[in-house]
């Protein structure tokens, strides 16, 4: 088991994305603490992984909240005597130009995209540098590559996440402390409600992806659980700093 006694923080992990790169570290060995925004959403997923013979445990986790935040990090290195894994994945998508993304909504894009990964990140860090190991994985998106039409909130933010990481790579790199970002195209998962309502509905949403995406699909959440394995684990052991983009050659 690549993953084999190590501790993995996931943070969004009742769902989508979040939730399949949990159970893909779990399978592979990690004791993964699954946090969410709704308890019930956590638990469920600690007792799918616990029902295939992983280990997990569950824990509410607002990421919003600076104190929570570094302190269910923090704690779970303290309970489990280290921390290898960190995916910082909670993220908001707020669609609009900018007449008509407000100022708190962009506030609101900042405090999530990028300012609670920098939190995350930050708490993480205490513990991995120390130890001089660990894997930070920061969620960001395609969107953090190329240039959306009328997302100026979470396009403008996703550039930023991944500037971030790239500067925690370079200054952490000699203490053997990783730091990626994880950056999906459109996976079908219900994070795509602003895109969704910003092109139509449903059925256009999947007119663009058919159209647009020249695999001609939606991206699923499993593979893209595969590509947090993958950063996670020691196959990436020389990448760091690296904006990790699947997206089905959207962004070409």
């Amino acid at each position: 088991m690549e993953l084999k006694e190590r501790v993995a923080l996931v943070t969004a992990a009742g769902s989508g994305i979040g939730r399949a790169g949990a159970m893909a570290m779990a399978r592979e060995g990690a004791h993964v603490v699954v946090t969410d925004l709704l308890h019930d959403r956590a638990e469920a997923v600690a007792a799918e992984i616990a029902a295939r013979g992983g280990r997990a445990e569950a824990m509410s986790l607002d990421v919003t909240d600076d104190a929570a935040l570094e302190g269910a990090i923090l704690g779970a290195a303290r309970r489990h005597g280290r921390l290898d894994v960190l995916h910082s994945h909670a993220g908001v998508q707020v669609p609009g130009r900018l007449d008509q993304v407000s100022a708190a909504e962009m506030d609101l894009s900042w405090r999530l995209n990028v300012r609670a990964h920098f939190v995350a990140a930050r708490a993480a860090m205490q513990v991995m540098a120390p130890r001089g190991q660990g894997s930070i994985i920061v969620t960001s998106s395609n969107s953090g590559v190329q240039y959306d039409r009328e997302m100026i909130a979470y396009c403008t933010t996703k550039h930023a996440v991944i500037a971030m990481v790239r500067q925690i790579a370079a200054d952490f790199a000699r203490r053997n402390v990783r730091c990626n970002a994880l950056c999906p195209g459109f996976v079908d998962t219900v994070f795509n409600a602003g895109f969704e309502t910003q092109m139509g509905g449903r059925v256009a949403l999947e007119r663009y992806v058919a159209d647009t995406i020249p695999m001609g699909r939606f991206g699923t959440a499993e593979e893209i659980g595969e590509a947090v394995l993958y950063l996670a684990s020691d196959r990436s052991a020389f990448m760091s700093g690296h904006a990790l983009v699947i997206d089905g050659a959207e962004s070409i």
